[in-house]
């Protein structure tokens, strides 16, 4: 079976209450790297996510009462069934997001550790005794405390890695008993449809996990329906924090942007931590929140590092993301190449230097290493999602901390060091959410709580992470 006949077998129209709802309008899915339409993808709208939201209020007893072994084996079928298609999946999302081939069997295979992950998580949603006698009124009560689904989950998914994040979403939220309404990014709903279908071939009761698309309107509708408890947005900062406002009292929890930054030590392993930049920088053609965007390096090393860095660039193969050798493809439309392309322009003219890059080929921007950007250029100061890399050098660890640290974003940052106490030092000082030594800030292990600060976002994606936000603490206390 191929990418196309994958989307072939799945049912006409959206996932919504007990069937697949026709839709009145389609919207064209296309391929980035050469804008080509790859299909026509069923388009929602408000009166469709309203029947998602009531579909799901009225399932959500069932889905909280389903039993741990039921809820444990729907996740490792649906597992099963993303290995038996992988390599379909992987041709898919080539195809909706233009990422390279490599990237895309890297998605797939970590949607598998985040399904079986969430499976064996069923087994440990446990609560806890309290002592209540710990005052006298309490003396001969027993106190224990469970943890209960929160309700009715919307989860909102970014265009970068659609099959994953929705995993991300869905799959804790049926390991807790929760019913979900997943919203993907309107570019690329498809591999998000698959996977929806996999979990009602599954067994889930079917108003148990629905998809809607649609635009700005439908996303708003959801986030403040009050039958909603949860609100789980993986996007921008910008969209983010309008949800956050928007959607109280809901709870939200939010994976935003960031601008990862790779600290390089004057003592660091300095071919090593060029790889890093190089590995880190350019993977999903940029487009990943936890690529390497800033580089800080001590200045004793700064000449010696960009020395190793220029001869990896070259290594960078560029072109059709359907190639095994391809690193780096189109973005993921028009606007975002011309966004990035304007940044770095403006970078260059505002006194940054081009040490490789800063063109385009077709569609296609070439890795791009910056270097002496100014602090407030965009390319520095936002997050640019493109295979961009800005370089800057400090005089110390403790100016490079405070550099990292002046960022609105805090998701991961990185520091390259031979000496233990100074990479302690760090990761007790940097203000993010994670902190990798002598790796790419851009690993992410999806068994692991994951999520950020400050602008990065609140709350802990993983599988046991996501499902202590999607649960409630109930006290129970029993007097015989």
């Amino acid at each position: 079976m191929s990418a196309r006949e994958l989307l072939g077998a799945l049912p006409a129209g959206l996932p919504i209450g007990a069937g697949w709802t026709t839709t009145a309008q389609t919207a064209p899915v296309r391929f980035p790297y050469d804008g080509s339409t790859v299909t026509q993808a069923p388009w929602g709208d408000t009166a469709d996510a309203e029947a998602a939201v009531e579909a799901a209020h009225e399932v959500a007893a069932e889905m909280a009462g389903l039993p741990g072994h039921r809820r444990r084996a729907i996740l490792t079928t649906v597992a099963a069934e993303v290995r038996a298609r992988a390599d379909d999946l992987a041709e898919l999302l080539v195809l909706e997001t233009g990422k390279p081939l490599v990237d895309c069997r890297v998605e797939v295979a970590r949607t598998l550790v985040t399904l079986e992950t969430a499976a064996e998580e069923v087994g440990h949603l446990t609560g806890e005794t309290v002592a209540l006698d710990m005052q006298p009124a309490g003396e001969g009560m027993l106190g224990f405390w469970v943890r209960r689904p929160v309700g009715v989950v919307v989860g909102i998914t970014g265009f970068n890695y659609p099959l994953l994040l929705a995993a991300h979403k869905v799959a804790p939220s049926v390991a807790a008993g929760c019913p979900v309404i997943v919203k993907p990014a309107p570019n690329t709903p498809l591999a998000t449809l698959v996977l929806i279908d996999l979990f009602r071939q599954a067994g889930c009761p079917a108003a148990g996990v629905q998809l809607v698309t649609g635009g700005v309107e439908v996303g708003k509708l959801l986030t403040t329906h009050p039958r909603v408890a949860a609100v789980s947005f993986t996007g921008s900062a910008q969209v983010g924090h309008q949800i956050a406002r928007a959607a109280a009292p809901r709870k939200v929890l939010l994976e935003l942007g960031s601008n990862a930054a790779l600290v390089v030590g004057r003592d660091a392993d300095l071919d090593r931590a060029a790889e890093a930049v190089v590995r880190g920088g350019f993977y999903a053609s940029g487009q990943a929140c936890i690529s390497v965007q800033r580089v800080i390096v001590e200045e004793p090393v700064r000449e010696a590092l960009l020395e190793r860095l220029e001869p990896l660039l070259k290594t960078v193969t560029t072109g059709d993301p359907r190639s095994a050798d391809t690193r780096v493809s189109a973005l993921v439309d028009e606007a975002s190449t011309e966004r990035v392309h304007s940044w770095v322009d403006r970078a260059v003219a505002a006194g940054a230097r081009c040490l490789a890059g800063g063109t385009a080929q077709g569609r296609v921007l070439q890795p791009t290493v910056l270097v002496d950007v100014p602090e407030d250029a965009e390319c520095w100061a936002e997050e640019i999602f493109g295979p961009v890399v800005c370089v800057r050098s400090v005089s110390d660890m403790d100016a490079a901390v405070e550099l990292v640290n002046r960022s609105r974003y805090g998701l991961q940052a990185a520091v390259f060091t031979r000496d233990l106490a100074v990479a302690l030092d760090v990761v007790r000082r940097l203000d993010v959410g994670g902190v990798l030594v002598n790796e790419v800030p851009g690993f992410r292990a999806d068994n692991m709580p994951y999520g950020g600060v400050k602008d990065s976002g609140i709350g802990r994606e993983g599988p046991r992470f996501a499902m202590e936000e999607l649960t409630v603490t109930k006290m129970v206390m029993i007097r015989p």
